[in-house]
């Protein structure tokens, strides 16, 4: 084999074509909701199905794996039962998109793994921070007066001076 062939060779991937994507998340995570709905209304080469991770529909369809394991961090499964986590699902998802194929080949090189596996941390760490709360979509306030509201803008209350201690500088 020539050295443009090896370089542009699959990438070990198995001779299996991938016809179909169910993408295991947290339907009680806000953020993971906003990844989901994302991905639905993006144009698809291959069909990606969605399936909230741990509920009866899940262990079901997939009773080999680990369902907690699933609401910890994504999971995709193909229809060949291939097994995708963390980074990898990340990358299959993008990979399913029509516009967004080309960014999966590239997160699928050794130094795009790095910055995909960063953006899963940081995602993690995210939710770590705030649990199930709300992404998005919530009105966002700072302790020096300014308040982010989505469907305002930025707004700034000044401090009020009900204790008669203000300074009048």
């Amino acid at each position: 084999m020539d050295a443009i062939a090896e370089r542009i060779r699959d990438r070990d991937a198995a001779p299996v074509p991938v016809r179909g994507l169910t993408v295991l998340y947290d339907a009680e995570c806000s953020l993971c909701q906003s990844v989901r709905e994302w991905l639905g209304r993006q144009r698809q080469l291959v069909p990606l199905e969605f399936v909230a991770a741990g509920e009866e529909e899940a262990r079901r369809r997939f009773p080999s794996l680990d369902h907690r394991a699933t609401l910890d961090e994504i999971t995709v499964v193909g229809d060949a039962g291939q097994v995708y986590r963390g980074p990898a699902a990340w990358i299959v998802c993008l990979w399913a998109l029509r516009e967004q194929r080309p960014l999966a080949h590239r997160l699928s090189t050794p130094a795009g793994a790095r910055l995909a596996r960063g953006a899963v941390l940081a995602a993690a760490k995210w939710r770590e921070a705030h649990g199930r709360a709300r992404w998005g979509g919530d009105a966002h306030g700072r302790g020096d007066g300014w308040a982010y509201d989505p469907r305002y803008g930025w707004t700034y209350t000044p401090p009020g001076c009900d204790s008669g201690t203000c300074s009048t500088r």
